[in-house]
């Protein structure tokens, strides 16, 4: 047996040899030793896969019913895969270069929870309506007449009128916190341990407003990212111009500072290519907190992808607004555990910060946000506390109604970051 493995290792080899000498020299003349080592480590790790499968089929077998003839096949299956050189460490090294980055995500999910969230809420939810509306009419009755140009008053004087129980007894509750917040992608996995509704809201994610210095970062690691009536190169109605009106709301209207980068991550020789953006988009971005240390928020604004017969939208304060959803990687995936080599300090705080968002927009714009999306990568959220990738709308939007959200959005962030209810 072990003679026949060896004679099957040295003609893999020899394939993979000349198959990796001519892609490497090309990679390594385009692209640069970074691609030529990433392409290569995917290559071993693939015809790895492929020889010891092709060569040793009577060995793959699942330990489904723990048989002892099929453990100690399985057993040999690995060994002889644990004898191809390189394999294990170029398998291991290809998980670590390739992030999935789906233009569409578990969008059936997503639907799954709100529909499930909405038999939960039940007759309450209708109550809360009705309740929020007789207060609007007591309000309307009270208040002073205003200038109908003061938008930022209307904002901030939003009273909460929350469709789902808020209450501690319910947050309490890891389940509740589960079906009405969160959305866990099939590739990651999270527990109680780690969600948790009291400790999220207790940590203190305030700061004061200050025009003298950079505070808030925003980016775009997809720059490119339309929307339904977006022209191709017209950075004008494209992500961008979402990010510069939200820059506009937060400066202007709340007292911020804010830097927007817009850097192009995922345009590779004039071409769109988001296979590497987000490494592309860790460096530029890691060395603008370096030469600005105040910047305490970071944000990587999105837009996400969804059928084409989905319409994520809804109306505030009279406008149409497309609908968002916060992201959080979790640096842990179901096949591999904790990804070691993708650090993140930052994850509690993170997932503090999307829910306390959240949490503020359930009680002023209950149909504004999607969930908190929970996937398994990190996508660069390690580089600040504070840091949230935003996904606003889907390419199924139009410009204005991705624009519209950031108001609402700039609210409950100001929210958030000034500790008021």
């Amino acid at each position: 047996m072990e003679k026949k493995v060896q004679r099957v290792i040295i003609g893999v080899l020899g394939g993979m040899g000349i198959v990796l000498a001519g892609r490497s020299i090309s990679l390594l003349q385009k692209d640069g030793y970074q691609w030529g080592m990433i392409l290569a480590g995917n290559a071993y790790s693939e015809l790895g896969e492929e020889a010891a499968a092709g060569y040793l089929p009577l060995f793959q077998y699942e330990e489904s019913d723990g048989k002892t003839t099929e453990n100690f096949l399985q057993r040999v299956y690995e060994a002889a895969k644990n004898q191809i050189p390189f394999y294990g460490y170029w398998k291991q090294q290809s998980a670590r270069a390739r992030v999935v980055e789906d233009e569409n995500t578990c969008h059936a999910l997503i639907e799954a929870n709100e529909q499930a969230a909405e038999r939960l809420l039940g007759e309450n939810q209708q109550q809360a309506i009705d309740e929020e509306n007789e207060r609007a009419k007591q309000q309307s009755e009270t208040q002073e007449d205003t200038s109908a140009g003061e938008e930022t008053a209307a904002q901030t004087a939003a009273v909460p009128h929350p469709q789902i129980d808020l209450s501690l007894e319910a947050l309490a509750d890891y389940n509740y916190v589960l079906s009405n917040f969160f959305v866990v992608d099939p590739g990651t996995y999270t527990d109680e341990n780690e969600i948790n509704a009291a400790a999220f809201l207790e940590k203190n994610m305030t700061m004061t407003a200050d025009k003298d210095k950079p505070q808030i970062l925003i980016y775009h690691t997809h720059s490119q990212e339309g929307f339904a009536d977006s022209e191709e190169g017209d950075v004008s109605t494209s992500v961008v111009a979402v990010g510069d009106y939200l820059t506009e709301l937060l400066q202007e209207q709340y007292g911020y500072q804010v830097i927007h980068m817009t850097d192009t991550f995922d345009l590779v020789d004039g071409k769109l290519d988001r296979s590497l953006a987000y490494n592309y988009a860790q460096g530029p971005v890691e060395r603008m907190i370096a030469e600005n240390p105040s910047i305490e928020v970071v944000i990587d604004l999105h837009r996400d992808g969804v059928p084409e017969g989905t319409h994520l939208v809804t109306d505030i304060n009279g406008k149409p607004t497309a609908r968002i959803m916060l992201f959080n990687g979790l640096s842990r995936t179901t096949d591999s555990g904790e990804l070691d080599y993708l650090p993140n300090p930052y994850i509690q705080d993170n997932l503090a910060f999307s829910f306390q968002l959240s949490y503020q927009a359930k009680q002023y714009y209950p149909d504004l946000t999607r969930c908190i999306y929970l996937k398994g990568y990190r996508y660069n959220l390690h580089v600040r506390p504070r840091s949230i990738l935003l996904e606003v709308g889907a390419q199924t939007n139009t410009f204005e109604e991705a624009k519209n959200a950031m108001e609402p959005f700039a609210d409950i962030l100001h929210r958030v970051l000034s500790g008021s209810s």
